[in-house]
């Protein structure tokens, strides 16, 4: 069965308080990243930070980034590009921020 050429993905994983990956780049496919929206419901400022992962090397996106009460914030301005077996890393002060992810994944 011949592969896909472009699969689309909307992901809504968990924020946690610790380093935990929410998407990893498939073998074959490269993975962009077109939206990283995180909100916060809550009543207080919240941070987070998104980073990329290749070979257990991190590079920050953002760190710490503040997001207000009942507001969201794109954590991604403009594309990333994620090879095979590239990783996104979030990480939240509290597990109450909210996250969706839109990524075009691409046969290479």
């Amino acid at each position: 069965m011949a592969l896909k050429l472009n699969i689309y993905k909307t992901i809504t994983p968990s924020v946690a308080t610790t380093a935990a990956v929410v998407y990893t780049a498939p073998t074959g496919y490269t993975g962009i990243v077109l939206l990283a929206n995180i909100s916060n419901p809550t009543t207080g400022t919240l941070k987070v930070t998104l980073e990329h992962r290749r070979s257990a090397s991190d590079t920050s996106i953002v760190t710490d980034f503040p997001i207000s009460s009942k507001d969201s914030a794109n954590l991604v301005d403009g594309k990333l590009f994620l090879q095979s077996g590239d990783q996104l890393v979030l990480t939240g002060e509290a597990t109450t921020l909210e996250a969706v992810i839109s990524i075009l994944e691409t046969l290479n």
